[in-house]
Formats: C-alpha cells, structure tokens, sequence
C-alpha cells in the first residue's frame, strides 16, 4: 500500500480554513466547528472510506480553543498526527486529543500580548500617523501589513507544527510532545503572569492618612489669573507638582500603601485565589458571580 502524504496543496488549503477558527464559537465546544471545517481538505485526502473520515470529523469535534492565530502550530501537529494514523502507525485518539489539549492552553497566553498588545497597536499607531497628515496611505498599509503578518505567520507556523508533529509522531511515548508541552507552559505562564497587573483591576478605597499641604505644593485655584492665562499657569504648575498638587489636602489611601510596598500585590493575589478555587473544582460561574457580589458589595460600603 503506497503512503498517503499530505501535499502542499493540501496543507494551504487547511491553512486558509483555519482562518475562519472561530466563525462557528459556541459556548459548549467554543471553536471546535471551525477547527473541525478546518480539517476536512485533510481528512478527505488521508481516508478513503466514509466510516473513517466519520470517526476523524467526531474526534476533532471536541472541545477546543485557543487564540486563532497561535493555534496554526497546533493544527500542523495535529496534521502530523492523522498522517501518521493514516499509514498505519498506531495513533490513538487520545494521543491527537491530547496533543491539542496539552498546546491550546499554554499558547493562548502567548498571542494576546504578540498579536493584540504588540504588532496591532504598532502598526494601528503607524497607520493612524499617516492618516492624520492626511495621507489614503495609513489605513490601506495597516490592512496590508496586518493581513501580510497574519496570514505569513498562519502558515509558517502550521508548516513548522506539521515537521515537528512528524518526530512527535515517532515518539508518542512522551519524549519530544512532553518537551514540547512543557516549553509552551513555561512561556504562556511567564506571559500571563507578567500580564497580571495590567488584566486585573482591584483598588481598596479606605483613607490612611489626610496631610494638609504647605503653601506651593498645590495649586491654588482662587489666586489665578483669568482666562488663557490662567489655564497656562495652572498646567505649568501641574507639569511640576504632579497629581497631588491639584488639592490642598495630601489623601493616601489604603491601595497607595500597598502599591509601595509591593506594586499589584491586590491584583496577583486576588489571581491565585481564583486558580486554586479552580483547582478545588469551584464552578467559574461561581467565581465570577462572587467576584461581581464583592466588587458591589465594596463599593457600597466604601471599602473598594
């Protein structure tokens, strides 16, 4: 029996699909129908028989989600994966379950901040520039650049997945896939955690301290001139004095303390509780309703 391969043809076909990961999310599987449309250009060619690409279209049509572009990688494994089953090597469903399973989560955290905190605002930035000197060049070279990145980065990275996904293949006894799991895990937690304090908002209003300031530390509103020169002289002043010179009165709070001692110490804490609420099994609807409750409950009573 000749060896089945996936042709390039095959592989872009697949990559142009992935595109439209999540034209199907829903809230029971989220983009298990996109990744599973996806798919179809590659089953069609691996398996000849009806009841086999069946059996392929339900395995991928499991839970899954990702961010959409760090999610090529994924699929070029997985492409791997049904090759190699195709041939006869023994990949069972499990295994290409797992490799998804085991990628997904980790790689999320990694295309927020490259694709949606990074690339995007440089190149919204550089466009949005053009635009205001009134150049048509600003927006129609974002959607260039952006589409030229995403597509170039879609494909490049399936096609590294479906290499490496061949020696993950030959090694299912965990070798190269734990490596390879383990590095993802590393860096999409390294990202989320540096990520913390910017995703996470939570302020402790409660009033520590009030300190009269001396004269020439705050703006005095009443002695300035009129008009024009007024503003002028006020923004002068607030350029040296800063935000505690808008009123006499100093007020430190309660999260000013905390963010001297340790900046975001609120916002990390308040994370790890909810992972290990999520590691005890607590529903995250349960997690999200309680946090709502606390947040209105606190700012009721003056404390958040």
């Amino acid at each position: 029996m000749a060896e089945i391969k996936l042709t390039q043809k095959d592989r872009m076909a697949v990559a142009w699909r992935h595109q439209f990961l999540q034209g199907s999310w829903n809230y029971e599987r989220m983009q298990n129908g996109g990744w599973c449309y996806a798919m179809i250009p590659a089953i069609k060619k691996l398996y000849s028989t009806k009841e086999e690409q069946s059996a392929a279209l339900k395995r991928h049509l499991e839970f899954y989600n990702t961010h959409p572009y760090v999610s090529a990688p994924i699929i070029g494994v997985t492409l791997a994966l049904e090759e190699e089953r195709a041939n006869g090597a023994p990949v069972e469903d499990q295994a290409i379950q797992g490799v998804k399973v085991g990628m997904m989560g980790p790689l999320a955290g990694v295309g927020d901040p490259v694709f949606w905190f990074t690339v995007r605002p440089i190149l919204g930035a550089l466009g949005a520039s053009m635009a205001m000197g009134g150049s048509i060049v600003g927006p129609i070279l974002f959607f260039v650049a952006w589409n030229i990145i995403r597509m170039a980065f879609l494909w490049y990275t399936q096609e590294f997945g479906y290499t490496v996904g061949s020696e993950i293949a030959k090694d299912l006894s965990g070798g190269l896939l734990g490596k390879v799991t383990e590095m993802a895990s590393i860096l999409g937690m390294f990202i989320i955690g540096a990520l913390v304090q910017r995703w996470v908002s939570i302020s402790f209003t409660p009033i520590v301290s009030t300190v009269t300031q001396s004269e020439g530390a705050y703006i005095d509103w009443s002695s300035l001139p009129a008009g024009t020169e007024g503003i002028k002289s006020a923004l002068e002043q607030y350029s040296s004095l800063g935000a505690t010179g808008l009123n006499v009165d100093k007020v430190t709070t309660l999260q000013a303390n905390l963010d001297q001692l340790i900046p975001g110490l609120a916002a990390v804490l308040l994370t790890l509780l909810c992972c290990r609420l999520l590691k005890k099994n607590v529903s995250p609807i349960a997690i999200i309703l309680a946090l709502f409750a606390v947040g209105i409950v606190g700012r009721f009573f003056g404390f958040m």
